[in-house]
């Protein structure tokens, strides 16, 4: 009987030994193709703000507020940097316990506690996947203050966006893509941030524009973007930094990054055309400014829905999404009078809303699309994915007419009347943009 159990205890130590090699494969690996390509994918979301939306914005501004337009993207990019590595990137991504769980992270990570040379995020090293992602929350603000350009006081923008990214973004990003995060246990398909950045900024400018109120002069002056070569260039470069943005969230180099880029690619075509399109039928003529707000309106639209629908589902999205933004920068704008500077709303909100909605749709197999979790269908998904947009839109809505409020009670957030006039590169920062 001593010699059977001898046996069998040395028999089970082997077979546990046998088994080291097959628990050592299954544990997470650096993939040096994966890292490299996660780090070409952050430096290209970095681009898309710096220079790429600051250029967009600022030829869309008059030449006295083209100054202000870069300093306002560079600052914000600098400050949510720092937030991010102190507490932001916890809240996102760490893990905590309780009934806060769903939405945030707790602070476990809070000044990259335990974010080493060696940890690892999937087969990346977790310093690439730190900078990935705060490269997603330095350009989301910065989309805010497309909306309230040519008014608004810099000290309380700053305010603001410390604010806002600390309440509103930290914590939606968590229910997105956080492993317990509220919407992530949903199952909402969100792949790049049609919730997380475009619905988030797009409702928070929105919110802006109709607490400080109409640009001096709106509706009255001329307002016509100053460059719209610079508008070009800059919507070039978003298009160029969004493959990042959108083939770098599939976190490596692999088949889902391929179709993220072919979506990127084709949505953005379908998206491009069919504004021009709108415009030449509406109005008569395809303006350049149409071109590039097409542009970016499949850009926005084929965000959350890249890596889950097919490349018919993203040319259909393309073509789709055009059209509903245009209506909504022309006739509803112009029906309600709010005085959204540059279409934040209309194309990032409505855009984001558009995308986020139809990847409920497209994502279905049968219609080309990777296809939903074991037992969801089609109506379930659509529901998940409407619960994620009206919680977004409730949630940054509120909140930032909350952090609105107080920038403005701290600092002011309006300018007064004479700096607007005169312009907000000489009144704010003592430099004009051209020199004649």
């Amino acid at each position: 009987m001593a010699n059977t159990k001898k046996t069998l205890g040395l028999a089970a130590l082997t077979t546990a030994l046998m088994a080291l090699p097959a628990f050592a494969a299954d544990a997470p690996k650096l993939n040096a193709g994966d890292t490299a390509w996660m780090m070409t994918s952050s430096a290209l979301v970095l681009f898309m703000t710096l220079p790429g939306l600051a250029l967009f914005y600022g030829g869309l501004v008059r030449t006295k507020n083209m100054l202000s337009v870069l300093m306002q993207c560079a600052l914000i990019t600098g400050l949510v940097m720092v937030l991010w590595t102190l507490y932001g990137y916890s809240v996102a991504f760490g893990e905590t316990t309780g009934a806060l769980a769903p939405y945030w992270g707790g602070l476990g990570k809070a000044f990259l506690h335990g974010v080493t040379l060696d940890s690892l995020s999937g087969t990346i090293p977790e310093y690439v996947f730190f900078v990935f992602q705060m490269t997603f929350a330095v350009i989301t603000p910065a989309l805010i203050i497309g909306a309230i350009v040519e008014r608004v006081k810099l000290s309380g923008l700053m305010l603001f966006v410390g604010l806002w990214v600390t309440f509103v973004y930290f914590p939606i990003a968590h229910m997105v893509w956080g492993g317990d995060g509220l919407f992530f246990a949903m199952g909402a398909m969100d792949f790049a941030g049609g919730t997380v950045v475009h619905i988030n900024a797009g409702i928070a400018g929105f919110v802006g524009c109709l607490v400080i109120g109409k640009r001096i002069g709106f509706g009255k002056e001329n307002m016509a973007p100053h460059s719209m070569t610079m508008t070009m260039i800059g919507a070039s470069i978003l298009w160029v930094g969004w493959f990042g943005f959108n083939a770098g969230s599939a976190l490596g180099a692999n088949g889902t990054a391929g179709l993220a880029m072919i979506n990127t690619f084709i949505a953005t075509g379908a998206a491009l055309l069919s504004w021009s399109a709108t415009e030449a039928l509406v109005r008569g003529k395809a303006s350049m400014l149409g071109a590039a707000s097409g542009i970016v309106a499949g850009l926005v639209a084929i965000t959350p829905a890249c890596g889950f629908v097919g490349p018919i589902g993203g040319l259909i999205l393309g073509l789709v999404v055009s059209p509903i933004c245009f209506f909504f920068v022309t006739v509803v704008k112009s029906k309600f009078g709010y005085d959204d500077s540059l279409d934040v709303f209309g194309v990032h909100c409505i855009g984001g809303i558009v995308g986020a909605l139809l990847t409920g749709i497209f994502a279905a197999a049968s219609l080309g699309g990777v296809g939903y979790a074991a037992g969801q269908t089609m109506g379930g998904q659509l529901m998940v994915q409407v619960v994620a947009v009206v919680t977004t839109l409730i949630w940054s809505g509120v909140g930032s007419f909350i952090f609105y409020k107080i920038a403005d009670a701290v600092f002011g957030i309006r300018v007064d009347v004479d700096s607007e006039r005169e312009g907000l590169d000489i009144t704010s920062h003592g430099e004009v943009a051209y020199h004649y």
